[in-house]
């Protein structure tokens, strides 16, 4: 079964923006009418003109980004409201992997637990053949993704991520690539003497089917600077993906708060990213990304003044909730990221704005490296379980936010592959990022040499 996306509406059918009854719609208006009436006077009124198909402007999202108690409720309220109309009662998730090939990495982004230096002796990277048995083994679990992203390693050839691309798709022609962020991308570009575009242009013809729209955190100069300087500038993101876009290839959008920036910042973002589907419609997603300090050099270190250990549930609330009425009407899916949150904050987030849980990713090693202490794999079941118990209905998607599967009561689930991710060995099975650091055999030492690819 295969239906719209969800980068921008599509045409009334049986899918998951339209899988809402109009009692379910009327029923949360009138809790989102209620909880208005108690909220002050200026929260009101914006929140009001968003429950008429009004979206903030990057002023008023300024103003929510500081409402408390009643004004919190409100904007809960509304943007569960304004969900419940854009996308119905499903919440999606995908089974795939993640698979983060080296940390070693040019750049010293001061948020950035994951990375290693060229002579560390815990940097590694793992050979073309090790990534490709990695996504045979997710192939056969069920997964429709996998998802490739990396440091910038050295000495690494400029065409590695088309070549990596190709080898991934000639070893499992149905696996969809999910890979390579705008900084990559961009790396790999410069390192290839190549445009940006033709670079592009090859990663697709090597079987690109998508991009991650992180290395964004901020997209704010000044900021980037503070936190991340040599990173990727706001001017050359832009650009990386609105190419990708005229080319075909959709892009998630995201943002990592809860450090340095400021609520002016953070609205400002999200109408940089609205601007930018208003033209091309090319994002499928956006994912609020909390920082996750207990490892970060700026704040583990205090490298970098005036870091905040992270955001706050109220913060993390308020994200997704502004996220919903800032960019729901044009990038439907909000995701809420559980890696970050927890399952039990997960759950909670999908009554604040949120669709979608991310998928079941099975290694994730960048948010492990930083701190998160919620795991790295969640079976598909626990996934369903999650949605359920915030109320929803289960659906499993592909990558471009096609339904696969549809799920009724949780006795009526039929047991896949994936399903059995927490019983199939764990970390010894599918490794960590601590057996990768720790294992001499991933040992990087250039390209081309052994450890190498």
């Amino acid at each position: 079964m295969s239906e719209a996306p969800g980068g921008t509406p599509p045409a009334k059918s049986d899918n998951m923006t339209n899988s809402s009854s109009a009692e379910s719609v009327r029923a949360s208006e009138l809790r989102a009418e209620a909880a208005l009436a108690r909220a002050p006077r200026a929260e009101r009124a914006i929140l009001a003109a968003c429950m008429g198909d009004g979206c903030p402007s990057w002023q008023q999202a300024a103003e929510l980004f500081a409402v408390r108690d009643a004004g919190l409720d409100a904007l809960v309220a509304v943007a569960d409201a304004v969900r419940q109309r854009q996308v119905g009662e499903a919440v999606s998730y995908v089974v795939n992997r993640n698979v983060n090939f080296t940390n070693v990495c040019v750049k010293k982004c001061q948020f950035c637990a994951f990375s290693r230096e060229l002579r560390s002796e815990q940097g590694y990277y793992l050979a073309r053949d090790q990534v490709i048995a990695r996504v045979r083994e997710a192939h056969a679990l069920g997964a429709t993704e996998v998802c490739l992203q990396a440091g910038l390693a050295p000495s690494a050839e400029g065409r590695q991520y088309i070549e990596l691309c190709r080898a991934v798709k000639r070893a499992v022609p149905a696996i969809h690539v999910h890979g390579f962020s705008p900084e990559e991308v961009r790396y790999g570009a410069l390192r290839a003497h190549m445009s940006v575009r033709a670079y592009l242009e090859e990663l697709l013809d090597a079987g690109l089917g998508s991009m991650p729209g992180t290395s964004a955190e901020i997209l704010d100069d000044e900021l980037r600077a503070r936190i991340s300087p040599g990173r990727i500038t706001t001017a050359q993101w832009i650009d990386v993906v609105t190419t990708a876009h005229a080319l075909g290839i959709p892009t998630t959008s995201t943002i990592m708060y809860g450090h340095v920036e400021d609520a002016g910042h953070r609205a400002r973002h999200l109408a940089l990213l609205r601007d930018i589907q208003a033209d091309t419609g090319g994002f499928t997603e956006f994912v609020p990304l909390s920082f996750i300090p207990t490892h970060a050099p700026m704040y583990a270190l205090s490298t970098v003044p005036g870091v905040r250990p992270g955001p706050r549930p109220d913060d993390v609330v308020r994200m997704h909730a502004i996220a919903r009425l800032m960019l729901g009407a044009s990038v439907r899916n909000i995701q809420v990221s559980w890696v970050k949150e927890g399952m039990d904050m997960a759950a909670r987030l999908l009554g604040c704005g949120g669709n979608d849980l991310g998928g079941t990713l099975i290694n994730e090693s960048i948010s492990t490296a930083a701190g998160a202490g919620h795991g790295q794999r969640q079976s598909p079941r626990a996934l369903r379980q999650c949605i359920r118990a915030a109320g929803r209905v289960p659906v499993q998607r592909d990558t471009g936010y096609r339904v696969l599967r549809r799920f009724g009561d949780a006795e009526s689930d039929a047991e896949s592959g994936a399903d059995t991710l927490d019983a199939a060995g764990g970390d010894e099975r599918f490794g960590s990022f601590e057996a990768l650091i720790g294992d001499r055999r991933h040992r990087y030492r250039g390209i081309g040499a052994p450890g190498g690819d």
